[in-house]
């Protein structure tokens, strides 16, 4: 791919996502974007290259877009913060929230459904004190075909041994025929689908008791990733919790949240109302 192609579908992913791509991702967008040539009746991959710097149709831009996303996941992702929200964060909400019963839970990129669905499986296997609760969980994310794949809650026999322990596989799947494994009605139906880009302002979906937003700033540079914390800061509850992944940070941008330092990896509004001595407690019984 020439340099100058390069850069125009560098921009476009940034100017769409946030995500910032390096020049030694070259090779890899031909052997994405090849496949969208063809679908659109470009004879080569050039004049769809050409088209693009033209007045593209829409639905043109969304597919390359698409394309060139990642898209990686799995179930339990890094362990850690599920044993923390099963330990720690589900607790603390269960006392604080036993007014209204009412739980809401955002998983902010969430690729073909994974996260979420783990979430709604901790939650149905592990918290037992919230049964008969309002129970709302949401998967966001920009890619419409990810989205279809997550609401269809169809998995391949690779994705199931990603991550996902045995007895929960044996609960809650069973398999497909034609192959691959199907997840329970009980567990897709707690999870609503939605599509969103992360860096456009976030109307009616908040507050949320909880976001996961996990491996999915990485690839951004600062600005996008402060543009997005803001958005998601602005959605939590007082004393709701953000989750990132193990290789993420706030950039020091951000100000519209803080690390809390009893859980690593977990940050709350910068002027957030959290019952420290509750979470230090709750932490010192999970780890006795």
């Amino acid at each position: 791919m020439r340099l100058a192609d390069f850069e125009m579908y560098r921009e476009l992913l940034h100017r769409h996502t946030g995500v910032d791509l390096t020049p030694d991702k070259s090779s890899l967008l031909d052997a994405r974007l090849t496949p969208i040539a063809k679908k659109w009746g470009y004879p080569t991959f050039e004049s769809m290259t050409i088209a693009l710097r033209g007045v593209p149709e829409n639905a043109l831009v969304i597919d390359v877009v698409e394309a060139m996303m990642a898209n990686e996941t799995m179930f339990f992702r890094d362990a850690r913060p599920f044993e923390d929200l099963k330990k720690t964060i589900i607790p603390y909400l269960i006392k604080e929230r036993m007014k209204y019963k009412s739980l809401r839970i955002w998983s902010a990129g969430c690729s073909t459904g994974e996260e979420p669905y783990s979430i709604a499986m901790m939650i149905r296997d592990s918290a037992p004190g919230i049964k008969g609760w309002d129970i709302d969980i949401i998967g966001t994310d920009i890619s419409h075909s990810v989205l279809s794949k997550a609401r269809e809650g169809h998995y391949s026999q690779f994705d199931v041994q990603r991550g996902l322990p045995s007895p929960m596989l044996i609960k809650y799947f069973h398999q497909a025929d034609g192959g691959g494994w199907q997840l329970d009605p009980s567990i897709m139906n707690m999870v609503d689908f939605l599509h969103s880009n992360l860096l456009d302002p976030v109307r009616d979906l908040g507050p949320f008791d909880i976001i996961f937003c996990r491996n999915v700033l990485c690839a951004m540079d600062e600005a996008a990733q402060t543009r997005i914390l803001d958005n998601l800061a602005r959605t939590l509850e007082p004393d709701g919790f953000l989750i990132l992944g193990d290789d993420e940070t706030l950039p020091t941008s951000c100000v519209s949240l803080r690390p809390l330092p009893e859980l690593p990896g977990f940050y709350g509004p910068a002027d957030g109302t959290h019952r420290m001595d509750k979470l230090e407690k709750l932490k010192k019984s999970a780890g006795s």
